[in-house]
């Protein structure tokens, strides 16, 4: 059995229609109508829909049709990655004033362990105001004693729901609740715990870890203590990897993604933001992981185990790109996820394959020019994305990385700034 765990509080913030929120905020004339949210390049499926339009019958993953034929007036709005991304990061900073353990767990979700508060419900409830009167944004807040249930508690009453599980409740709260209802239990695990006559999270509580471990393998027994509601996972936020055990990003997508080539962009992005945070806590790992979520939210991940400990942006992407190629993809993606693990602090061994030295150069010098200048001043090629203005020309993709900053980049050129400790920077 799992030993007794320390008392903790842990709130969690679920952004309430994220999307289709922005949009409506950045846009007076969408407030109060049903609106859509759905990808660029031509995709008709549904990321998010308004309150208006759901209260309608439109959901994520309808395609363009099936949502006008349910709601008429429906109105459709191509996703903004930049407009979802100031607004999660804007939340998240009014969210470290009432603790600095937040853990960004999604673009519209997030952990806050706020253990040792002596009003947690009076915190979380100014925590929706701040949101709702700084970004203009609704939000549900879950708090429970860990981040299982907190999730769960925020699930409970949307939108703009505020739902407390105590110790003592949860027994009650988890007797006849669907497992599925539990965050991780997809549609396909779900179907396999049917087959063994389990639906709700009272009888996975009760069931045999025995038989459960011969069925999942080494998840079967943390199956078990889901079902009983126990979990014992911190809230790690962003800057505290070197007291962790590994080192990972994911994101949800604006849109499910079917496009290997669009996969493997947002891969190459998410290895980015791995390597930068490994590197900048000295920390390198051995084992990479990808993690792929489907629309009905089944989510797996697959590991490969290096002979060489690494932080290198294209190691890690190199890996991450192999693991997708061998993996037959069922459906279109949700979720992407890349995690670096098996961490050491400056490891003795060399990397078989390791860096060179003008390759950790430029690393470095990046990683400098982007804490100076704000992320991704400068960027991967690759990652240059349609910002109106067409795709990235031949040119800059022949280049490593682009400086996207013109004052940055004229004083780089003329030598007027230099990383710390680094002689020179080259700019071709």
């Amino acid at each position: 059995m799992m030993p007794p765990l320390p008392y903790r509080t842990i709130m969690h913030v679920d952004m309430n229609a994220f999307f289709a929120s922005v949009e409506q905020r950045c846009n007076p004339q969408l407030r109060g109508k049903p609106v859509a949210v759905i990808g660029s390049s031509g995709r008709t499926v549904v990321t998010t829909a308004s309150y208006e339009a759901r209260a309608c019958g439109v959901k994520t993953g309808m395609n363009k049709y099936e949502a006008l034929r349910l709601c008429k007036d429906l109105i459709f709005v191509v996703g903004d990655n930049r407009k979802y991304m100031d607004a999660s990061l804007r939340a998240l900073e009014i969210l470290k004033g009432f603790s600095p353990l937040v853990e960004a767990y999604s673009i519209d979700e997030a952990f806050v362990d706020i253990t040792g508060a002596n009003e947690p419900v009076e915190m979380a409830v100014r925590a929706k105001r701040l949101i709702k009167e700084d970004l203009g944004l609704l939000c549900s807040v879950g708090i429970a004693p860990n981040k299982l249930l907190a999730k769960l508690a925020s699930d409970m009453q949307k939108p703009d729901g505020l739902v407390v599980i105590k110790d003592a409740d949860v027994p009650s709260v988890l007797e006849d609740l669907p497992v599925n209802e539990l965050c991780g239990i997809g549609g396909k695990l779900n179907g396999r715990l049917a087959a063994l006559g389990i639906r709700t999270c009272g009888e996975l509580g009760r069931f045999s870890a025995s038989v459960l471990r011969e069925r999942f393998g080494i998840i079967g027994e943390r199956l078990k203590f889901m079902g009983m509601g126990d979990d014992d996972s911190p809230v790690v936020p962003m800057g505290e990897e070197a007291n962790a055990k590994s080192v990972g990003h994911s994101m949800t997508l604006p849109a499910d993604v079917s496009s290997l080539s669009v996969i493997e962009r947002h891969i190459l992005k998410l290895s980015e933001m791995v390597g930068v945070r490994a590197r900048r806590f000295g920390l390198k790992g051995r084992k990479i992981s990808l993690t792929i979520r489907y629309p009905d939210f089944f989510t797996f991940t697959r590991h490969r185990t290096l002979s060489f400990y690494t932080n290198d942006t294209h190691a890690v992407y190199a890996i991450a790109k192999d693991i997708l190629a061998a993996i037959r993809l069922k459906s279109a993606v949700r979720l992407i996820g890349v995690t670096l693990f098996d961490l050491a602090k400056d490891p003795r061994q060399l990397a078989l394959f390791g860096l060179d030295v003008k390759k950790a150069a430029l690393l470095n010098a990046m990683d400098a020019l982007n804490k100076e200048f704000g992320d991704a001043s400068v960027t991967w090629a690759a990652l240059m994305e349609d910002e109106g203005k067409g795709k990235p020309s031949a040119t800059f993709r022949r280049q490593s990385c682009i400086l996207k900053n013109r004052r940055l980049c004229r004083k780089v050129a003329l030598g007027l700034w230099r990383p710390t400790g680094a002689r020179n920077v080259n700019v071709k």
